[in-house]
């Protein structure tokens, strides 16, 4: 079983750059103007563009101000603070600076579509830092 991760965004060409920019994702293939495949992580990123206002899921409709979402993407990094500082660059937006935990350090933010993420980088114990709290 494998998965894909499938992340809807108003403008394909400008979430390109960004993922590209902020996380160092390749494109892979391009289906058409507005359907991209972005590679370099565990499973494959397709960008999709679906515009503001038409029917997501139910009868919500997307929008693409900041939103929460009880999905995100968690990505692992070496270093936290060097991957802020390129995401940063790339246009996203600092939502909770990067700070010391049990398991690691972790910052939040989100890209320029209004989907949230964590930068983590494990402690030698990772998550099993928690085990027993």
């Amino acid at each position: 079983m494998s998965f894909l991760l499938n992340i809807d965004v108003p403008d394909v060409a400008l979430a390109t750059t960004f993922y590209t920019a902020a996380f160092g994702l390749t494109v892979g293939r391009h289906f058409g103007a507005d359907f991209v495949e972005l590679l370099g992580w565990p499973a494959p990123v397709y960008l999709l563009t679906k515009p503001a206002g038409t029917l997501g899921a139910g009868s919500d409709r997307r929008r693409y101000e900041r939103h929460w979402t009880p999905l995100h993407i968690d990505v692992v990094v070496d270093d936290v603070d060097a991957a802020v500082a390129r995401a940063l660059g790339a246009g996203a937006i600092l939502e909770a600076p990067a700070r010391d935990a049990p398991y690691g350090r972790i910052a939040m933010l989100a890209d320029p579509f209004g989907h949230g993420f964590c930068l983590l980088a494990f402690s030698a114990k990772g998550y099993d830092a928690l085990v027993g709290e």
